[in-house]
């Protein structure tokens, strides 16, 4: 007798995210009760009234000559949690400002169709009463900030209404434990982790209990682990308060962490998908518009496994695999894993036990001794605070160290200025804002080279070849000020990479990209590197590091605790542990696999996937 373990949702209805294969359950049978929880779920959402609906629905910015948005039809229900991807420039930050009100009341366009939020046509309510059906956790948390401390900005709306205070205190004590930030309420906003500010933004929406929370790319600004943290907690959230949750994200796997009932693949302004987890990651949509997939489902493909939804791809701690699927897996590792070199190069950069302390007292490097090769493509990585970022301000010249030495091909950089440091070592901040300083992009990739006497025909060769490849010459008479963050940061890393560094150091150079985008500017970055140039990538993405970093060095309170190649760090947990860093979905597919050697499987992942993506 087939057996089936089928979740349910809290009206009772099977689920398919609930849905499991038990144990001497055919793929015929559980395919058959797949589909009729899916069934069973279209039906029980027509007895339920979408919370946000759109017919037909276009919007075009008064300042393009194209709409963004065209022939959205999309119906969101309560309760739901729904991850809107896609590549940059989709939409999907439009449909966004389409939901929380600030189109059309902050941005200004001509719509078409009709958008109903809370069963009311939007251009019929004002952006107070959308705000109070929607709250907004921007990307980066500092542009919300409006309390002097995290107490006072939880609590700003409700000051705003007028709450008595005996009633506000009560409330804002529990919000903040609702997110686990009851212990910071006295703090100063600065004070805190890019984490903990999150979790003050997602405070100050839930006070007011919104039905609508929306996440505009949660994890960009993350470490791995404050990232599965937070994903984590918008699932605890959602599950507590019942509210329909929409994310917006580029790492999607990362965000599939925990369920989520639909995904919404936009490109090129329309709504190209509209599925589920499992139907999505088995259709091949993802990749065919410029998504990256699971990297554990792409090395199943590899191996000449298909991947179908009746597997549960969502997860890798949810798919199933035959035992002849395994064997693939293990057959394609061993047929095809190699040994590689190792770097022979001469050292470039010779750090030795470098100790810093800042004014306040924060003692941020303890005797930290590094080695970098020439030519090398190294990582740097480690959870927020633990030095990453004060290392490199020291070796660029931004900080002075109080004690040790670094060498710069052999010579000691002690009495060389910023300036002379800046010629040999170009410095690409995190923050774009704090480096941009004309209006126009052009201008602002060219600055350092009109500043050191290039000649004009020769700067504009250099700028747009540049831009070209960083995804930016079509804007490249745009000003700044009319580009989103992540564009921004694209003309930062422009305007180093022009000046041809012999060593380049980027403080998280593809926070906010897209697949593509990301990959132009990593392709570039390799570029330089085939020509001898070392690169150091500052960064919280663990598929950079595996995919592109020939050796990775980690940082945890002050010290190196690891010098390894990045899969041998992805793959030991106890490093892991301490460094707040992520496991490699890979790693999880080789012990499933019955592999003994899972660094070296991950390894051997990189090298065919490069390989595989050079054809």
């Amino acid at each position: 007798m087939h057996r089936l373990r089928c979740g349910a949702s809290e009206e009772g209805i099977p689920s398919e995210r609930g849905l499991k294969q038990s144990e001497g359950c055919c793929k015929r049978c559980f395919a058959a009760a797949l589909l009729l929880c899916t069934l069973n779920r279209k039906v029980f959402d027509g007895m339920k009234e979408a919370i946000i609906k759109f017919h037909n629905y276009g919007f075009q910015y008064h300042t393009q000559a194209e709409p963004t948005l065209r022939e959205i039809n999309l119906e969101i229900y309560p309760g739901e949690k729904v991850l809107i991807a896609g590549p940059s420039g989709c939409g999907k930050s439009t449909l966004a400002n389409c939901i929380n009100g600030l189109i059309p009341f902050s941005y200004k366009g001509k719509q078409t169709g009709s958008l109903v939020i809370g069963q009311k046509e939007t251009k019929d309510q004002s952006i107070f009463e959308l705000s109070r059906q929607v709250g907004t956790v921007l990307q980066d948390p500092d542009g919300q900030f409006i309390g002097l401390s995290v107490a006072e900005d939880i609590a700003f709306s409700l000051e705003n209404d007028c709450i008595p205070q005996s009633e506000m205190f009560q409330r804002v004590r529990e919000a903040a434990q609702k997110v686990g930030i009851e212990n910071h309420l006295e703090h100063a906003p600065d004070e805190l982790s890019g984490g903990q500010k999150q979790r003050v933004s997602m405070a100050g929406v839930i006070i007011n209990n919104v039905n609508v929370l929306l996440f505009d790319e949660p994890l960009a600004n993350l470490d791995p682990a404050t990232g599965k943290q937070a994903i984590e907690l918008i699932d605890r959230i959602q599950k507590e308060l019942g509210a329909t949750v929409v994310i917006i994200e580029h790492r999607l796997e990362d965000v599939l962490w925990r369920d989520v009932d639909r995904i919404i693949l936009m490109h090129e302004g329309r709504i190209v998908s509209d599925s589920t987890p499992d139907k999505l990651l088995s259709s091949g949509l993802l990749s065919e518009n410029g998504i990256r997939e699971p990297l554990y489902l792409t090395a199943l493909k590899y191996a000449g496994v298909p991947v179908r939804p009746d597997m549960q791809p969502q997860s890798i701690r949810t798919i199933l695999l035959s035992d002849e699927e395994k064997s693939r897996v293990r057959t394609w590792y061993q047929e095809h894993a190699e040994a590689k070199e190792e770097n022979s190069a001469p050292a470039l950069l010779e750090a030795e036990g470098i100790d810093f302390t800042y004014e306040n007292g924060f003692h941020a490097l303890k005797g930290v001794s590094a080695t970098v090769k020439k030519g090398e493509l190294l990582a740097i990585v480690g959870t927020n605070g633990a030095g990453k970022s004060t290392f490199s301000k020291v070796v660029c010249g931004f900080e002075k160290q109080q004690k040790g030495t670094i060498k710069f091909s052999g010579e000691d950089m002690a009495d060389l200025s910023i300036k002379e440091r800046a010629d040999r070592i170009g410095y690409v901040m995190q923050n774009p804002n704090q480096m941009i300083s004309k209006s126009f992009i052009f201008d602002e990739v060219a600055l350092g080279l009109r500043l050191r006497g290039v000649p004009e025909e020769e700067v504009r060769r250099r700028v747009e070849e540049t831009l070209k490849v960083c995804g930016l010459y079509p804007f490249r008479k745009w000003p700044v000020s009319a580009l989103s963050f992540g564009q921004k940061k694209r003309v930062t890393i422009a305007s180093i990479l022009v000046l041809n560094p012999e060593m380049l150091i980027l403080d998280e150079p593809t926070a906010g990209q897209d697949f593509r985008h990301y990959t132009e500017i990593m392709e570039f970055l390799l570029s330089l590197h085939d020509k001898g140039i070392t690169v150091i990538m500052i960064t919280h993405d663990m598929h950079l590091m595996l995919e592109y970093a020939q050796r990775a060095v980690v940082f945890s309170n002050g010290q190196i605790i690891a010098d390894d190649t990045s899969a041998n760090i992805l793959t030991n947990p106890e490093i892991i542990r301490q460094a707040s860093l992520k496991e490699t979905s890979l790693y999880d597919l080789a012990l499933l696999c019955g592999i003994d050697d899972p660094g070296r499987f991950v390894q051997h992942f990189i090298d065919y996937d490069r390989e595989e993506r050079e054809k």
